[in-house]
């Protein structure tokens, strides 16, 4: 009876801990697809600002564009009819200079907007970018609150929410980005070793420029 007893203990226990472990690994690749969705609402976000800002800028430049048109049409139609084959062809090199001549208007407007919208999305970086630049810059461990709270204050524009901030530090945990250690009940995440001394040269450049 206990032979019979003793090996169905044992897989019981193996059942156990392979269910554990599945759990586990379960748990951390919820935790790094929620961070890559928060990424990617956050890039989405980004877009659509910066595409609010084209569509304002396109409109503007329409309206410019349509001005020109009309009034070249009503230049051209103040001009009398020609009477003779060479005053038509003047005429109508007239007409294409003027149309050749708007063309790099347009494009040079279009370049323009592309590169303001271009300058505005560099200028505006991701909440893993501020998160890595902030864990550099400390000198001591943070946990997730702590995180969100100096990001928010830095940037009040932005609408930083703890609990995205902690799945974004579980995601740089994940992909070896972020250090997380445990002190009793509280979790807190620091940069890799590397990226925090490249944080600290840099913090003392800094210093080193400001004094001179």
């Amino acid at each position: 009876m206990s032979e019979t007893t003793t090996p169905a203990t044992e897989l019981a226990s193996q059942y156990i801990t392979q269910v554990t472990g599945d759990l586990d690994a379960n748990v951390k690749e919820q935790e790094r697809v929620s961070a890559e969705i928060a990424s990617l609402q956050e890039q989405l976000a980004s877009l659509q600002r910066d595409h609010g800002v084209l569509v304002s800028m396109q409109q503007a430049l329409g309206i410019t564009a349509t001005q020109a048109e009309s009034a070249s049409d009503s230049a051209a139609a103040v001009v009398p009819s020609p009477r003779r084959k060479k005053a038509g062809a003047a005429a109508g090199g007239k007409q294409k200079a003027q149309k050749s001549t708007a063309a790099p208007a347009k494009r040079a407007g279009r370049k323009a907007a592309a590169k303001t919208a271009g300058t505005a999305k560099a200028a505006e970086p991701t909440l893993v970018e501020l998160i890595r630049r902030h864990l550099a810059e400390q000198k001591e461990p943070r946990s997730a609150a702590e995180i969100s709270a100096a990001l928010g204050q830095a940037h009040p524009h932005r609408d930083i929410a703890a609990k995205v901030v902690r799945v974004t530090l579980e995601g740089l945990v994940a992909k070896s980005q972020a250090e997380r250690s445990r002190q009793g009940r509280s979790v807190f995440y620091t940069a890799p070793a590397a990226q925090a001394a490249d944080g600290t040269q840099a913090e003392a450049q800094t210093e080193d420029t400001s004094s001179n």
